[in-house]
């Protein structure tokens, strides 16, 4: 399908761009500032924006989708085996209804909407390899679909390949600031992110009918500086517009990724940069696969399932947050400096 510069959507719009010039090393200064204003002026009205010939070919981006889906067929006791134990390292299995996303921070509230509507996914986080007490909890069990060698080392080179991304769009936010193109990269070196597998599974439509408030991942910001999004086909996401009102439908489009800022790059650029609320509810009931079903129900009362993979980018957890130059625009720092890996923490600690 032939791109647009951006997609209307309830009348809002989102920007795709093209992000291939500037990975591109014949390219003009001048193409490469002015994606990177692209990209500045996208994260600073919305938060949000699509990214087409981002450097990662379509056909490892298809694998991990595939490896996904073989992960989360693995029997629930073979997932619990390799269960997310703590937020200092963030790493494994989460089960149906083990998280909930919110930017509620106290325990008992975030208990209470736990209780009342439950996240409806499962996922699975996979940090960098090598980090002291924190392995990476890799499934053993071998099926038809999942070879657990094959299924570590092509995870191991998307983190890669993810982790590369990172630095070029953070190199592009440089330029459209107008400071040093590498101004990032000493806080980007090391990798500290987070790779999550996730899979919300087939639900019936009388879950959401009986209760109004149900979703499939509540309305949240991401904690970090950027997530990468990559989306199967079903769509569901929803981003929240700056009226504060309208949940714009961030639909799949073919060639592309989805990328937004999260909270401590909104932190560290001052509050220019906007980290937007957004969710995941039921997708449209004519994306159900054919003769779909779930304990029996007919296939038009039937929510399909729903794959994505986020790549959650972060400072490296030893540095230091404070201010990006170029940010304050005469106003006052509206924070005080903050450890990267506390920050983080303390964030994830909030939502188990």
């Amino acid at each position: 399908m032939p791109f647009q510069d951006s997609i209307k959507l309830e009348d809002k719009l989102l920007q795709i761009i093209d992000f291939g010039p500037f990975l591109w090393q014949d390219a003009s200064s001048d193409e490469r500032i002015r994606i990177g204003k692209e990209i500045y002026r996208a994260f600073r009205e919305y938060g949000f924006l699509y990214l087409k010939n981002y450097g990662m070919p379509f056909e490892n981006v298809e694998t991990a989708f595939v490896e996904s889906a073989a992960f989360f067929g693995l029997s629930l006791e073979a997932k619990n085996a390799l269960a997310w134990d703590r937020p200092e390292s963030n790493r494994g299995y989460s089960c149906m209804g083990q998280e909930k996303v919110t930017n509620v921070l106290d325990k008992d509230g975030i208990a209470d909407l736990r209780a009342s509507n439950p996240d409806l996914k499962e996922s699975f986080e996979i940090g960098r390899e090598g980090v002291p007490d924190m392995p990476n909890q890799w499934p053993s069990a071998e099926t038809s679909e999942l070879h657990p060698a094959e299924f570590r080392d092509h995870m191991i080179q998307f983190f890669s390949s993810c982790k590369k991304l990172h630095m070029h769009i953070l190199r592009a936010i440089a330029v459209g600031l107008g400071i040093d193109e590498c101004w990032f990269d000493e806080y980007t070196n090391v990798g500290d992110n987070t790779l999550r597998l996730l899979h919300y599974p087939a639900v019936e439509r009388s879950v959401f009918e009986r209760n109004q408030g149900q979703v499939r991942a509540g309305a949240h910001t991401d904690y970090g500086s950027i997530t990468l999004l990559f989306q199967d086909d079903r769509g569901g996401l929803q981003v929240q517009h700056p009226d504060g009102v309208t949940w714009v439908n961030a639909k799949p489009l073919p060639g592309t990724i989805i990328v937004n800022a999260g909270d401590l790059l909104a932190r560290w650029a001052n509050d220019t940069i906007k980290s937007t609320h957004h969710r995941v509810v039921e997708p449209p009931l004519d994306t159900a696969p054919a003769g779909h079903r779930v304990d029996g129900a007919p296939q038009e009362d039937v929510y399909p399932p729903r794959y994505s993979i986020a790549y959650f980018c972060n400072p490296d957890f030893d540095k230091f947050i404070d201010v990006v130059p170029g940010t304050l625009e005469g106003k006052p720092k509206k924070y005080e400096g903050i450890n990267s890996g506390d920050y983080l923490v303390q964030r994830l600690a909030a939502t188990y």
